[in-house]
């Protein structure tokens, strides 16, 4: 079964890789600033479908998380209605919340699709968005890594 093999891969991969794109938080991957999506503005990835590093003159906090944007524009568009701009599983990677795991993803790897954004790992052995597409079941993924969230966000890694 290709999806358990991927699955297989995915899992042995990150957690042999590197268990420094594991964060120890539960429903948001945030640093130790408390700072989401690395510093990238999640009005990019929605409105723009770009990754753009934001800057700390224009910040926002919602639920003790901080998000930087690139300009007072998109600040106020969050300000106006953080729960659109929010991502997928917290910013853990889609891929990994399918597979039952969090990891911190690559902040260039993401995918915007029905109005939301999920990101990805990417590393050397691995490259989750690639997986993810080559599944060719969106909604069969995103089903499973909802499911799955429910109970990885009230979780430590």
């Amino acid at each position: 079964m290709n999806t358990l093999k991927n699955i297989s891969l995915f899992i042995f991969a990150v957690i042999t890789a590197s268990t420094a794109f594991s964060q120890d938080n539960k429903a948001n991957n945030i640093d130790n600033s408390n700072i989401a999506l690395q510093g990238y503005s999640p009005v990019s990835y929605l409105d723009l479908g770009i990754a753009q590093k934001g800057v700390k003159e224009f910040k926002s906090e919602h639920d003790k998380v901080v998000y930087y944007f690139t300009n007072a524009e998109q600040k106020a568009k969050f300000d106006k209605n953080p729960g659109r701009y929010l991502p997928e599983y917290g910013g853990y990677c889609a891929f990994g919340v399918y597979a039952g795991a969090k990891f911190r993803p690559d902040p260039n790897k993401f995918i915007v699709k029905d109005g939301k954004y999920f990101l990805y790992l990417y590393n050397l052995e691995l490259d989750a968005q690639q997986l993810w597409l080559a599944e060719n079941n969106h909604n069969g993924l995103v089903k499973k890594a909802n499911s799955n969230w429910e109970k990885l966000k009230k979780t430590h890694n």
